[in-house]
């Protein structure tokens, strides 16, 4: 939604002030436009592995979407880690075998939709979870693994953030590349009449102005969002890392989630008294 808005305003604010004095069409060239853009995906695919490419189409489509892990969701995560660490409690580890090996199929998950939705989590928590009903019961070694872990998570994030802002550090190179190839049409049509050889002009020239915009107007602010969901799905591991470290440590479960709600920044973090009534309404599951 903002990055439709922000894109919206970078090209009415250029092409709208130049529509003023100047002539759109000029600013219409589609093969200027295949120039740059094409070499630019060609030399993005030269330069990074298969997993970066992947990873990259995958994450293309959150920059269209709202933040990652807004308010709702954390409150939602909370809540299901005290129904898991009260069902621990209750009943022991074991109890939750059923529930990590299916977790699509449990009655616990399914009580928690837009947790269930995140992948990646998901298949974080039922892991760490694994590992505490297998007997693991050192919460140092655990924070040691879970950091490696989150590590890990925010390399890949990282590295395709890397690769769409390299590609956009290119695009006003291959800008130039169009521009000088508009040169040379240009010169090859050194005998046509003043009129001509203007156009031929402000159209190369355009291949500068488009390399410029698509870096700094679009390429760029993408890598930079998806530099900030990396962030951002980092800080929801850390939250959940929070709270299995203290479910481990022997906490009750309102203080393990606890210990989780304080790793929030204060616009996702919910209140004591929030989190409270939420837990109060928590699904009761066997």
């Amino acid at each position: 939604m903002f990055f439709l808005i922000g894109f919206l305003v970078v090209i009415g604010s250029v092409v709208g002030s130049y529509s003023v004095h100047g002539d759109l069409g000029v600013l219409f060239q589609p093969l200027e436009l295949v120039i740059i853009f094409g070499a630019a995906v060609g030399a993005f695919i030269i330069s990074n592995p298969k997993s970066v490419l992947g990873s990259t189409l995958k994450q293309m489509g959150r920059v269209f979407k709202g933040p990652p892990h807004p308010k709702a969701h954390y409150v939602e995560l909370l809540v299901l880690m005290y129904s898991i660490f009260r069902l621990s409690k209750a009943k022991g580890m074991l109890a939750l075998e059923a529930h990590i090996e299916n977790p699509t199929e449990s009655q616990l998950f399914q009580a928690f939709p837009n947790f269930l939705a995140k992948h990646g989590p998901v298949e974080f928590v039922c892991d760490y979870l694994r590992l505490m009903t297998m007997g693991t019961d050192n919460p140092h070694e655990m924070e040691a693994l879970i950091d490696e872990d989150i590590e890990a998570h925010k390399h890949e994030s990282a590295a395709v953030a890397h690769a769409v802002n390299a590609m956009s550090d290119g695009l006003p190179a291959f800008g130039i590349v169009a521009a000088v190839l508009g040169v040379i049409v240009t010169m090859s049509s050194i005998t046509e009449p003043p009129e001509v050889l203007g156009g031929l002009i402000g159209a190369a020239l355009v291949g500068t102005f488009l390399g410029v915009l698509l870096a700094y107007g679009l390429i760029g602010p993408i890598a930079k969002n998806l530099e900030a969901y990396g962030e951002a799905d980092a800080q929801y591991y850390k939250c959940l890392k929070a709270g299995l470290l203290a479910h481990m440590a022997g906490h009750a479960p309102a203080v393990s989630v606890e210990f989780a709600r304080k790793t929030l920044q204060h616009h996702e973090r919910p209140s004591f008294q929030e989190l409270e009534a939420a837990v109060q309404e928590a699904p009761q599951v066997s």
